[in-house]
């Protein structure tokens, strides 16, 4: 099969290019793809060195059966069209198209069957949503999701290289570039921009592509999206409030139980998720749990996940490996 990574440069780009060389998928030629700037620098994949080319309309004249896209919104909405035009399957990392009703917005162990009601483009979700719905899915499943209040404390990483950089720079007292205010020492209320109802694109997002993913369209669900002094590994205090009661050592055996999902929850002996411990890996991390007195049913999760390889990179690589049926 012919693969194409566009945006192969990028922090999330060049984590796609060695998760598909860990999980061996079935690429017999690599196409990397970026913009002009980053045009004739050299990866290596699988002990070979490809050589990237600049992205433009004729990229995709080429055969390509899968690309995986993180080159950004606006080279997604130009070029993704044209390569599923050319029979490729398109897995866009960008906020562009998971809202529109014709293209499934996935997550395998959640809606891994929507994949393949695509038209030729599948959109990864947002890195939050990722972490928070393979969490959540197992337990709604069981008992019921009522309501979800999201609280995310996101890595400076969510913002790309610009902010990975951003609080390197910040921590040598440099002033910000990427973010409005200082990350070093600091927590910042604001992700994307403001929206007329108060809240951010990011929390709109999480809240809109949760009831998507989900199937769920009337599911009551609100957020507030923080970005914390961390480099990698988004972290999240979900409360969920479900219809049905639920036994507690029941609960914890459904997360124990669910796909994707690493259950850390021995407050007592220091083991909870941490960002710091998850970076790196591929498994969503839940622990803190507990029931919610305050509500008939409900109870709090503190989830966490590398959000560069589960919140981007992976859950796109898993996607191709549902195209490849694998």
């Amino acid at each position: 099969m012919k693969f194409a990574i566009a945006g192969a440069t990028g922090m999330v780009g060049r984590t796609m290019l060695k998760i598909l060389e860990q999980r061996n998928l079935p690429v017999d030629e690599l196409f990397l793809f970026a913009s002009a700037r980053s045009a004739g620098q050299v990866l290596s994949f699988k002990g070979k060195e490809v050589e990237v080319e600049e992205l433009d309309v004729s990229s995709f004249d080429r055969g390509i059966d899968i690309a995986l896209f993180s080159a950004g919104a606006a080279a997604s909405k130009k070029y993704a069209p044209i390569a599923a035009a050319k029979g490729c399957t398109v897995i866009d990392n960008s906020s562009c198209w998971r809202m529109y009703s014709d293209v499934p917005l996935v997550t395998p162990e959640v809606n891994a069957k929507d994949a393949f009601l695509s038209k030729g483009i599948i959109a990864n979700p947002n890195c939050s949503t990722i972490q928070a719905v393979v969490a959540l899915y197992p337990l709604h499943l069981k008992y019921g999701l009522k309501r979800i209040v999201y609280s995310t404390y996101q890595a400076a990483s969510g913002a790309g290289a610009s902010g990975h950089r951003d609080l390197e720079n910040g921590l040598k007292g440099f002033a910000p570039a990427k973010f409005p205010h200082q990350l070093a020492g600091n927590a910042i209320p604001h992700i994307d921009v403001f929206l007329e109802d108060g809240y951010t694109k990011e929390e709109e997002k999480m809240i809109n592509e949760t009831r998507k993913i989900m199937h769920a369209p009337d599911l009551k669900i609100t957020a507030t999206c923080v970005r914390i002094p961390v480099f990698t590994g988004h972290s999240e205090s979900i409360n969920a409030e479900f219809y049905k009661g639920f036994d507690m050592d029941e609960l914890v055996g459904v997360l124990k139980s669910a796909k994707g999902v690493v259950v850390q929850n021995d407050p007592a002996s220091g083991l909870y998720p941490m960002p710091l411990s998850a970076a790196g890996t591929d498994d969503v991390y839940v622990g803190r749990i507990r029931r919610d007195a305050s509500v008939e049913s409900g109870v709090n999760l503190w989830v966490v996940a590398d959000n560069v390889r589960k919140g981007a990179a992976l859950n796109a690589v898993q996607i191709a490996e549902l195209i490849c049926g694998r």
